[in-house]
């Protein structure tokens, strides 16, 4: 590790000497890997890094009623998110928001080497001696950050992070900072107004020849800091040192060679020997900057910037007209009830979002995280005239999505179908994006014609909206009565208590054939919810035992019904192995089984890419039609320390299914990606599934440690796109007053497109595109520019989003593709949190043990703000470097 961290203090040099010596490298992500094995990644970095500082909080508060976790037993052990819950939370509790988070910020962090916009700046990578510029947007994104983060916009925060994490990462190895001998971060990176002093200027020559790969004297012997150039923009000066390897343009011309230690292989890397040195630079730099931003947001903030909790969010969203009085009673009495039983709990909400419609307004959106706050506002919502069908529920719910966390669950109450269909495509493609599943509660029978004021007749087929939202997000249409609603309402607390779906077989539900699920011994709390115009129906275990639909206690477990809604939960610990159902309805039931447990999967999409100067896996929010795609699988809840004789569980392959009908589309092998106890899958997409632009499900199955088949479906149906849509911003953020590019690309790779290209953005500024046709041809592309005026009027430290959507043309035109490009709007420096400490920042930072947790906090925003989050690949494992630190 070189010369000995003296300032750390004897117990942390004790922790660093036990721990085992981890390989670093510079790559953006695992897929790396295949150009350079032994190297890790900027993930890596990231991800060690959130973990020390996460552990760090566990120590420093201990969970209520629960034993205090050990330094000792996490040293010379590698750090695992699933691991540090189950001993924080207990046993059980599901990391798959936390690990969710992390991989968002991760994703964000690799993503500025493959993303048009941000891959060739070499401000983005303090490449080209661009230090000074570097630091500047390093210090912006982390300011970002943080307003963000108090704002509430956690989607935002991460991915500002992950922007800021990668930077920062880059200086240790794209500049010469290990080869001038030190050993701990910059004291004046992350601070806007210190010099970075002894900078080499325009005429210093720093660097000599060098005709080999490996360049380990290519240095010249002096003291100034510097870095080096890549490809030909800008060129490089004379007697500069290039960054290196072979997809750099500028190594060939002299002085030959580079300096950069991105990875173990001298290909890419000249200095590849310094890899290790450079990255445990940047770990501690890492570290510096998330125990940063705990000080900053104190431990609330910190955690909800992270999801360091197994609870999710509580969102509503309410119809307030006249004959809406029951239901907003439901809600109040179901809020109420998660209030009073998960406060001051690991289960409580980490925050509230509440959302109200009528005709014709909607909002504004109230977000909090105090329960109080939240039980308050909701308190003063009233069924208040109106009365009229329809409504403006989908502009409400496009509100809610905007600002509640990824992986949440939404619940709208409402006995009116929605006035705003146009936005049924867009709010479907929004759910997908934040992975938010929509359940509407709606006491209006379709057939109903009699109740509300109408102004024209509506179609018994005007609740499609809703369902075809509720199936592209992975939740329900639940239809009640007035004098059930209280009862069905239940389903909101049991939504948020981490459950899966379990695959049914056949997937879509016949009435009077036999459907099949699988329960295995990790699952607890099997529930079997059943709604339609039911007659009669039966469920039996494995060993034959049945029970029909007799309410009260069965021989397997508790049936009740509540009108046309019908629940039944098995007794603890229900039997592992095949149950099988049959439902006798009019028309078709809807059935779902869910159960709780820590046995979950995160998934992601891919391209890889082998032959650039970052070799990685390029990011897909969605598969796209006719480009080989890679499935990347994140199973969570794998407790390393388990008892050896129980064995680990596994998944083998992946099931897809067409959706909605449920064909049989493939059965694909998964194949293990590093250590198993990280639980990373892989496999390619087959090309007969990308063929078309159409929804498909994911199904995981396997074996529980027990040798009993293993079943998990995602939570929503994924999407093929017709097209690549991308949507790119300024590497900075946006000001009052200013006048933002953005850049805008499509591309076909399944034949001929004519598309319309259509732009919005919210809040409603002036927004201008150069691209509002495209005509495609097989493997085409066209680029476009849009020009985003923030007028002086814009609210500071607010967030605007902008969205696209790409409308085939034609007889047969494709479904619509969105992208989502979210902004800030940032107040002057001089306004922000990133102001310079007064005392030296020459120091490490500290644990922010002392820090008070803040007063819970609430945000009203305007209607129509918005979010985007980006989806990629997280590891979520780390060696453990805790640091005594002293203050920020």
């Amino acid at each position: 590790m070189g010369a000995p961290l003296t300032h750390l203090g004897p117990p942390i040099l004790l922790l660093l000497q036990l721990l085992p010596l981890p390989t670093f490298a510079f790559f953006p992500n695992i897929w790396s890997l295949l150009a350079a094995p032994g190297s890790v990644t900027h993930q890596d970095l990231t991800e060690e890094a959130a973990l020390n500082v996460t552990l760090q909080l566990f120590l420093d508060r201990p969970s209520p009623g629960r034993p205090r976790l050990r330094l000792e037993d996490y040293r010379g052990r590698t750090l695992l998110a699933d691991d540090i819950f189950a001993a924080y939370f207990g046993p059980g509790s599901p990391s798959r928001r936390f690990r969710a988070a992390l991989g968002e910020v991760s994703r964000a962090n690799a993503a500025q080497d493959f993303l048009p916009a941000s891959r060739n700046n070499p401000d983005l990578h303090f490449d080209a001696e661009r230090l000074v510029q570097g630091r500047t947007l390093l210090v912006g994104a982390l300011r970002e950050t943080l307003v963000a983060a108090t704002a509430f916009e956690s989607a935002l925060a991460r991915q500002r992070l992950g922007a800021a994490l990668h930077a920062l990462q880059d200086f240790y190895s794209h500049s010469n900072w290990v080869e001038l001998g030190k050993q701990q971060p910059h004291p004046h990176l992350l601070w806007p107004r210190p010099e970075l002093w002894s900078l080499a200027q325009v005429g210093d020559p720093t660097c000599s020849d060098c005709e080999e790969l490996s360049c380990p004297g290519n240095m010249l012997d002096f003291t100034l800091l510097t870095s080096g150039y890549f490809g030909t923009h800008p060129p490089k000066p004379r007697g500069k040192c290039s960054h290196g390897g072979q997809f750099d343009q500028s190594s060939s011309q002299p002085p030959r060679g580079g300096i950069n230690k991105d990875s173990t292989s001298p290909s890419f890397s000249p200095h590849h020997t310094l890899h290790l040195q450079a990255a445990e630079v940047a770990l501690l730099a890492s570290i510096q900057v998330f125990s940063l931003l705990r000080s900053r947001l104190g431990d609330r903030g910190f955690s909800r910037l992270l999801d360091i909790t197994p609870a999710s969010s509580l969102s509503f969203v309410l119809d307030t007209t006249g004959s809406m009085g029951e239901e907003i009673n439901a809600a109040k009495i179901q809020a109420r009830r998660i209030v009073e039983q998960r406060q001051d709990s690991p289960m409580e909400p980490t925050s509230y979002v509440l959302v109200p419609f009528h005709d014709p307004g909607f909002g504004p959106v109230f977000t909090t995280s105090d329960p109080d706050s939240f039980w308050q506002k909701l308190n003063e919502i009233h069924a208040l005239g109106g009365g009229d069908e329809p409504e403006m529920c989908l502009s409400a719910l496009e509100l809610a999505l905007m600002h509640t966390p990824p992986l949440s669950d939404i619940f709208v109450f409402t006995d009116a179908s929605p006035k705003d269909t146009f936005l049924t495509n867009r709010v479907e493609s929004l759910t997908r994006e934040r992975r938010c599943r929509v359940t509407f509660l709606v006491t209006e029978d379709p057939s109903r014609v009699q109740g509300r004021v109408r102004r024209e007749v509506l179609s018994p087929l005007r609740f499609e909206p809703y369902e075809a939202i509720a199936l592209a997000s992975g939740g329900e249409v639940i239809f009640t009565k007035d004098q059930h609603i209280q009862d069905v309402a239940a389903i909101v607390g049991e939504s948020m208590a981490g459950l899966v779906t379990l695959p049914l077989e056949p997937p879509v539900f016949a009435p009077g054939e036999t459907c099949v699920f699988t329960v295995d011994r990790l699952l607890r709390q099997v529930t079997v919810r059943i709604h339609g115009d039911i007659s009669s129906f039966w469920i039996k275990s494995p060993a034959g035992v049945s029970q029909g639909p007799e309410e009260g206690i069965g021989p397997l477990g508790h049936t009740r019904r509540f009108g046309q809604f019908w629940t039944v939960t098995m007794t603890d610990p229900p039997q592992t192995g095949s149950w099988e159902m049959q439902v006798a309805a009019e028309g078709t039931p809807r059935v779902r089984v869910q159960a709780q447990t820590s046995l979950d999967f995160l998934f992601h999409f891919g391209i890889p890419v082998e032959d650039g100067p970052h070799p990685g896996l390029y990011p897909l929010t969605q598969p796209v039609a006719g480009l080989q795609t890679q499935l990347l699988v994140e199973v969570t809840g794998l407790v390393s320390r388990h008892n050896p004789e129980d064995g680990q569980p596994h998944f083998s392959h992946v099931v897809l299914r067409r959706v909605p009908e449920g064909t049989h589309l493939g059965r694909v092998p998964l194949e293990p990606v590093g250590p198993p106890e990280r639980g990373l899958l892989a496999a390619s997409l087959p090309p007969t599934l990308l063929s078309i632009a159409a929804p498909f499900s994911l199904e995981l199955a396997g074996q529980d440690g027990g040798g009993q088949g293993l079943r998990r479906t995602a939570p929503q149906p994924c999407a093929v796109a017709p097209v690549l849509l991308e949507l790119s911003g300024p590497p900075a953020s946006l000001a009052p007053g200013s006048k933002a590019p953005l850049s805008l690309h499509v591309a076909s790779f399944s034949g001929p497109q004519d598309l319309d290209l259509r732009t919005s953005v919210n809040p409603r500024f002036s927004l201008t595109s150069n691209l509002s046709r495209a005509h495609l041809g097989l493997n085409e592309s066209a680029w476009g520019r849009l020009w985003l005026e923030v007028p002086d009027s814009a609210a500071p430290d607010s967030v605007v989003m902008v969205t696209v959507t790409a409308l085939g043309q034609g007889a047969s035109p494709v479904p619509p593709t969105h992208a989502f490009l979210r902004l800030l709007v940032l107040a002057s420096p001089s306004q922000g949190p990133m102001a310079s400490p007064a005392h030296s920042a020459g120091r490490v930072l500290p644990p922010a043990a002392s820090t008070p947790l803040p007063s819970p906090s609430v945000i009203r925003a305007r209607a129509g703000e918005g979010t985007v989050s980006t989806s990629w690949w997280g590891t979520v494992a780390g060696v453990l470097f805790l640091l005594d630190c002293s203050s920020w």
